[in-house]
């Protein structure tokens, strides 16, 4: 991947072209034998994980054309008690223009468009995301259904979703029932899924697995197999409030299960790691792991996200590195 590639075609156009290569995920039936007695290998997941960051290097121009596609994918992301309608405006300022005016000249993409991904806020903050982005192609996600816990009553998480989805939410970033996974209560899982999947309606679904919260690695497949039978268009592993949140080999588990169903059923499903994610070296090798293990395709905002907000401080600070051959201060960089 080099910038010129990225410079053939604008971020909408580019976008476009991947939703045209695979329909919507329709779900099927439960069926457990996808999942059970799946072995998970720990140990190897592991070194697996730990090769990617170790064996593969990129510099310059090539860095820089897979932190610009890193951008593309990245959900900028505020989900705080403190959030208000001015927050959420400048996060989509941020959004809708990532990078500084003289970074964009200096990698020569000033007449490229790009922006973020989506942008992914609470439920009230929804119609401030809406309004702040209208005229863009950039999509609001919103997370529902309790977040970051989840321990609502179902009706009252149907409802948030609908409530989301009724404000203008293009995306719904769901929390499963963590006890479902913990208690191999599988079918208790699957319908829960289903039902916020019909919710949406014509609003993707996200769904979050919360991995950390999981305890094995095994849990994390079944989780992640049974989301994508129930009908999601993503799975997520984390809130970004669990004390572990996205990792590498944890990755690698959820990747390899979105192999094994698009092996078996033929539809793609999208992968978003989120919480605990701060660096552009973060961003690269989650890239390579969705080039390494599924393709090309994965590298396109249509199956992969990025759940980050200070990820992108750090890609704007390398970017201008490329450009300047010196680190700026952050200060220098507006904040998401």
């Amino acid at each position: 991947m080099t910038v010129e590639s990225l410079r053939a075609v604008t971020v909408p156009e580019a976008t476009a072209h991947a939703a045209s290569n695979h329909a919507r995920n329709p779900g099927m039936k439960l069926s457990p034998e996808m999942f059970e007695g799946h072995a998970v290998n720990r140990s190897a997941a592991e070194r697996r994980a730990a090769s990617l960051g170790a064996r593969r290097s990129v510099k310059k121009q090539w860095q820089a054309a897979w932190l610009l596609n890193a951008i593309r994918c990245i959900d900028l992301t505020t989900l705080a008690g403190d959030d208000t309608a001015e927050r959420v405006r400048r996060l989509c300022a941020k959004a809708r223009r990532p990078l500084a005016a003289h970074i964009m000249d200096g990698l020569g993409i000033s007449g490229m468009t790009l922006t973020t991904g989506a942008v992914c806020v609470y439920p009230t903050m929804v119609p401030h995301a809406v309004k702040a982005l209208r005229g863009t192609d950039i999509p609001v996600a919103s997370v529902a259904t309790g977040f970051p816990a989840g321990l609502m009553p179902l009706k009252l998480r149907l409802e948030e979703i609908r409530y989301a989805v009724a404000e203008g939410a293009a995306e719904i970033d769901i929390v499963i029932t963590r006890e479902h996974v913990l208690n191999g209560n599988w079918s208790a899982l699957y319908d829960e899924v289903s039902a916020m999947r019909e919710a949406c309606g014509e609003a993707h679904l996200k769904a979050i697995l919360a991995t950390g919260d999981l305890q094995t690695l095994r849990n994390v497949y079944s989780a992640s197999m049974i989301a994508m039978q129930a009908g999601a268009d993503f799975i997520k592993t984390s809130t970004g409030k669990e004390g572990v949140n996205a990792t590498i080999p944890v990755s690698l588990v959820m990747v390899r299960a979105l192999r094994d169903y698009l092996d078996a059923t033929g539809h793609s499903v999208g992968f978003k790691p989120a919480g605990g994610m701060r660096s552009a070296k973060d961003a690269l090798n989650w890239q390579f792991l969705m080039k390494e293990e599924l393709g090309r395709d994965w590298l396109e905002p249509t199956l992969f996200r990025l759940g980050a907000s200070s990820m992108l401080g750090d890609i704007e600070r390398q970017l201008e590195h490329n450009v300047t051959g010196r680190y700026a201060a952050s200060s220098r960089h507006a904040l998401a």
